[in-house]
Parts: C-alpha cells; sequence; structure tokens
C-alpha cells in the first residue's frame, strides 16, 4: 500500500507540475521567429516581448484560457493538500472522495482552457495586435503538456477513487 501511495504522490506531483509549466512557458505557438502563450509575444530575433492586452480581438478567448489555467493549477494544488489532510484524518472508505472530486475539477478547468485555444487559435493567430505575422507557427510545447496534464489529471482523479476502497 505504501508503494501505491508514493506512484499518486508523484504521479499528482507530475501533473501539478506539468501545469505549472504549461502555465507559465511562453511556447503555446511557436513559429522560426516568435513565440506566444497566453500572456504575451515574444520576438526571438530581438528578445522583446508584448503583453497581450485588450488591444487583440480575441482578448476574451485568451482571458477564459488564463482562467482556466490558474483555476486548474490552484485545484491541482488544493487537491494534493486535501490528499494528504485526508491520507491521516478519515477512516476506511471516506477517503479520497473530496481528493477526486477536486483532481477532477483541475481536470475539467484543463480541458476547457486547451479546447478553448484549440478551437479559436485561427481567430487568435490573425490578431492586428501582433507587430509580426504569427499565423504560420504551430502548437508549442507548452499546449502540448496542457493536454498531457490533462491526461494526468483525469487518470489521477479516476485512481483517487479507486483508492478510497483500498485497504
Amino acid at each position: 500500500m505504501l508503494i501505491l501511495l508514493a506512484f499518486i504522490i508523484v504521479f499528482h506531483i507530475t501533473s501539478a507540475a506539468l501545469l505549472f509549466i504549461s502555465t507559465i512557458d511562453n511556447a503555446w505557438w511557436v513559429g522560426d521567429n516568435f513565440s506566444t502563450d497566453v500572456w504575451r509575444m515574444c520576438d526571438t530575433n530581438t528578445s522583446t516581448c508584448t503583453a497581450i492586452t485588450d488591444e487583440f480581438n480575441e482578448y476574451q478567448s485568451i482571458q477564459a484560457v488564463q482562467a482556466t489555467m490558474i483555476l486548474s493549477t490552484i485545484f491541482c494544488c488544493v487537491a494534493f493538500l486535501v490528499f494528504i489532510l485526508q491520507l491521516f484524518r478519515l477512516k476506511q472508505g471516506e477517503r479520497f472522495v473530496l481528493t477526486s472530486v477536486i483532481q477532477l475539477l483541475s481536470c475539467l478547468c484543463v480541458m476547457i482552457a486547451a479546447s478553448i485555444y484549440t478551437d479559436r487559435h485561427e481567430d487568435l493567430h490573425q490578431s492586428h495586435g501582433y507587430r509580426m505575422e504569427v499565423s504560420k507557427g504551430q502548437y508549442g510545447y507548452s499546449f502540448v503538456l496542457a493536454w498531457i496534464a490533462f491526461a494526468f489529471t483525469l487518470i489521477s482523479g479516476v485512481m483517487y477513487l479507486v483508492l478510497r476502497k483500498r485497504k
């Protein structure tokens, strides 16, 4: 049982790390001489970055992605703290249900964020607020990490439900 708990703890921490990296790092959409995420657009030739503000046509979509990624990261961290508390406080059979619900909320939030970005990426990168042509880019590793974090948080949430029945 201790090995299983250690595996789940490592899996949960990995999920949180993926969420932090995909939320913070500037590589949701990349090209030859630029990289952009949900916070700013950077020109790699001159090493200058421009914050994404309400000048952009699809700023509401970007704000929705920002909010849901932040919520997902917060939910994942809260779920880990609740897991640690429930590990020592609750009796057998009642454990980890709340942790599972919170982790599944994290999963839902990251899915919403990545889905919005996937659906709106053409409109997001046609905006006139960019100083350079960003429509010829491709999805970056932060976007991919967001989808991997979705899978990890989903698996983690289901594992907590299964684990509640274990002795």
